[in-house]
């Protein structure tokens, strides 16, 4: 599914039917659902929510759903006429509470306040979903892979939301401003996966220091943009790899980026390279051997970058904007995509705690970076912990970037979504 935003409106869509009175003759309007249907109707939903965080909208299944609830899957189908219709109502009603949530910091009078009171927000309800007192929202990373016409239509809705809390159009053109929102939606979709590491109690000085770097980036007020230094990302022995293993671990990567783990079938990587299932198990034991590859190549690439920046040497800035920028250039070329770390979310539960601490070690060596920066004063004096997840993110969000900003040179990809992350989205577009 491919999901643009332009410059107009859109509606939200969906909904599910709801029983009606049978055996009477002529038109009959639908019956109000009672209390207690809209109770059991949105306990599925969360019982979904959890599925789908899980397992992903590909993994998820009504009998799991069902049992949650102790319910049989029929109980559930009376409800939702498939696993399809209730993912498209949880991705719904997810979507419907980050709008009242930007509703509420929408009348703020510029960006910084409206940022910050939007990441008020966000955490005080992290604290209540914490609590038991709101429902959890379900994560967005293979919304795509749902292929619903209302979810996509509320969920670009939802994106022009997010864009409406930076500058306006007479402040950025519209490439730089789209860039933005999708960096800003990349940051505050990214949250549960480093949420658990603050103490609930410190979720507002949590928010407080997240929005800081939002609005005015990593580096000090008044400092130049470094020029990024040029970084080899490729193995030295790249030439002397087979192809054929490269080109599945290419095509098994872009499809867990779009469908995540489970929508990328060995029928389906095999079908786009327009190969036989012989063929695959001929060049790979089993599935999770390749995505299990196609992780090691991700973690090998991003170490290649930091170390190639910090050999190329130079302040701490220096050395990060060197290492994020080759980064998402390589990930906006391509040609060998870096798989997205929220693929994590739909991995079998068995590979996922080993993968994520792998990833927590990159974001710890940023973090690491930072505090060379800081200590240097090439960087500004921000919270680290934070500030590295929020690189994540950054890099993580590159793959998608195409999707909101059709028409971007690739060229272009360090002043409409590099520098916003280390100049702050409320900076004014790169010259």
């Amino acid at each position: 599914m491919g999901m643009t935003a332009d410059d107009g409106g859109a509606s939200q869509a969906g909904g599910a039917e709801v029983p009606t009175e049978a055996g009477c003759s002529g038109p009959v309007a639908p019956r109000a659902p009672t209390r207690r249907f809209e109770a059991r109707r949105n306990a599925i939903i969360r019982s979904a929510v959890a599925e789908m965080n899980r397992n992903g909208v590909k993994g998820m299944t009504l009998g799991d759903v069902a049992a949650r609830l102790d319910l049989v899957p029929t109980g559930v189908i009376y409800y939702f006429r498939n696993k399809e219709e209730l993912a498209a109502a949880v991705f719904q009603a997810g979507i419907a509470a980050f709008e009242a949530l930007i509703a509420q910091s929408a009348g703020e009078a510029s960006e910084a306040e409206r940022l910050a009171a939007f990441l008020r927000a966000y955490f005080d309800r992290a604290l209540r979903v914490d609590r038991g007192e709101a429902d959890p929202a379900p994560v967005f990373n293979d919304v795509r892979a749902l292929n619903n016409a209302a979810v996509n239509e509320a969920y670009i809705q939802l994106f022009r939301s997010f864009r409406g809390l930076l500058a306006g159009p007479d402040r950025l053109p519209r490439l730089h401003r789209n860039a933005r929102a999708h960096l800003l939606m990349a940051q505050v979709f990214w949250i549960p996966a480093w949420r658990h590491q603050a103490e609930p109690t410190d979720y507002p000085r949590t928010a407080e220091r997240m929005a800081a770097i939002l609005s005015h980036g990593l580096m000090p007020k008044g400092a130049a943009w470094p020029a990024p230094r040029p970084l080899k990302l490729a193995p030295e022995d790249e030439a002397a790899q087979p192809a054929s293993p490269e080109l599945f671990l290419r095509a098994a990567t872009r499809l867990i980026n779009e469908e995540g783990y489970h929508g990328a079938s060995v029928e389906r990587i095999s079908a786009r390279l327009n190969v036989s299932k012989g063929a695959f198990y001929h060049h790979n034991e089993t599935k999770d051997e390749l995505v299990a590859a196609c992780f090691q190549r991700t973690f090998d690439v991003m170490w290649r970058a930091i170390h190639a920046a910090e050999a190329a040497g130079g302040s701490g800035l220096t050395v990060l904007a060197s290492a994020v920028t080759a980064l998402i250039e390589h990930q906006t070329r391509g040609e060998a995509p870096l798989l997205r770390t929220s693929a994590l979310t739909a991995v079998p539960v068995a590979f996922r705690p080993g993968l994520m601490e792998r990833f927590n070690r990159i974001s710890y060596r940023f973090a690491s970076i930072l505090c060379d920066g800081i200590a240097d004063g090439s960087i500004a004096p921000v919270d680290v912990n934070v500030a590295s997840q929020m690189i994540s993110a950054t890099i993580n969000a590159a793959a998608d970037l195409h999707y909101w900003t059709p028409g971007m040179e690739p060229e272009t990809v360090v002043d409409h979504f590099v520098r916003p992350l280390f100049e702050g989205l409320a900076s004014p577009p790169a010259p």
